[in-house]
Parts: structure tokens; sequence; C-alpha cells
């Protein structure tokens, strides 16, 4: 289910130069949802058929999954939705200052790859640079989603969300992470886990007033 690729070698740390937004979607002024490893794409292309009035993109380090979510994308003619392959940790500060305004209004982020050894932990996509980078292209209100099967992913998630103070738990009211996705579509790696009985951690945040200008 999880085929792993280092994004700390050195073919994933040239930049690419991401494509503007009049590029990418139909209509340039509909809110984005950016799915950071959205993997095949099947979450999206849900997504894209049932929500016309926003755009998506999903960014991964696996081109031949970006090549497969492409070709279905355009089978199906959504173009309110792409795939792009790159490291979104080398490639996504420049595409935001591409935007003329805070176009995201989403980012989830979901079963990203653990990497379980303690060596290896470097790899995990969301860094405190990342974050910040998230948090500094967010207006207030904007969601910021993530889930994961893995409960130590899951907390050092929270906990690097928690250091930044930059986000507010949507729901404080519930349990520590959301029974079901607020999306409703379902991505592949949460339906293997449904089907595995798999305990699976999910928390919706929202982007606080901090350092907003």
């Amino acid at each position: 289910m999880r085929q792993h690729v280092n994004p700390l070698s050195r073919f994933f740390q040239v930049e690419k130069d991401l494509p503007e937004i009049q590029e990418l979607f139909h209509k340039t002024d509909l809110p984005i949802h950016l799915d950071i490893g959205c993997g095949r794409g099947h979450f999206l292309l849900q997504m894209a058929s049932t929500n016309s009035q926003w755009n998506f993109l999903g960014l991964e380090i696996r081109e031949s999954l970006v090549v497969g979510a492409e070709k279905e994308r355009v089978e199906l003619g959504l173009n309110n939705l792409g795939f792009l392959f790159c490291n979104a940790n080398v490639s996504l500060e420049n595409w935001f200052l591409k935007l003329d305004k805070r176009n995201v209004k989403r980012v989830s982020i979901q079963f990203p790859d653990p990497w379980f050894k303690k060596r290896h932990k470097k790899r995990r996509v969301l860094t405190t640079s990342l974050l910040d980078l998230i948090a500094n292209n967010l207006d207030f209100g904007s969601e910021l989603f993530i889930q994961t099967d893995v409960q130590s992913m899951m907390n050092e998630m929270n906990r690097l969300i928690d250091i930044s103070e930059c986000f507010n738990i949507k729901f404080p009211d519930s349990d520590l992470s959301l029974i079901s996705n607020p999306y409703s579509i379902l991505t592949e790696r949460e339906k293997y886990a449904i089907s595995k009985n798999l305990k699976i951690y999910r928390q919706l945040y929202f982007r606080n007033l901090k350092n907003i200008q």
C-alpha cells in the first residue's frame, strides 16, 4: 500500500517550477483545496467531480502515480482539478508566491509516509518549515486537515501544529480525533485501513489570527 521514496535524496531536492493558477484551472477565482501527498488521486477525483465550486490541486512525490491520476482527470474532463509531481517541501514556496491573493482555503495531508525508524523521521512530509509556509499563505478560517492510521505520526503532527500556534481545532468539543472524514469522501489508504479495522486518527484545524497580515 505504501511505496516509499526518499524525499531527501538529491533527485527530489531539485525545485520544480509549478504552473501558475491560470494554467491549472478553467475558473481561477474559485477557492483551492490543496492535497499534499495525494497518492493515486482517487480522493481528489471524487471531490472535484462533486464540488464544482472548488478547485483542487494534488501534489505527489511519486511521479508514476501523478501520471495515472492526470490520465484519469483528463478522461473525466475535470477542469477544476490538477495533479503535479513535486516535493512539496522543495517546490511549494515559489508556487505560493505566484498567487495574486490567498486562494488556498483548504490544505489536507492524509496518511503521509510514517517513516517509523528514528533515523528516517526527518523524511516525514510535515516539517516545521512546511507548516510555517502553509500558515503564512492561509487566511483566517482556512482549514488544515490531517489524518493517519499511525498514532505516533498523529502525535507528531499535532505537536508541530500546536507549537506553531497558528491553528485551532475546529471542533474542540469533539473527541481528540474526528470519528469520520469531514469531507465524506475516502482516500485509498483510508478505505484500506477501515477494511483492516485499523484505528484512524483525524483532526480538522482552522487558521487563527496569529501573524496574519
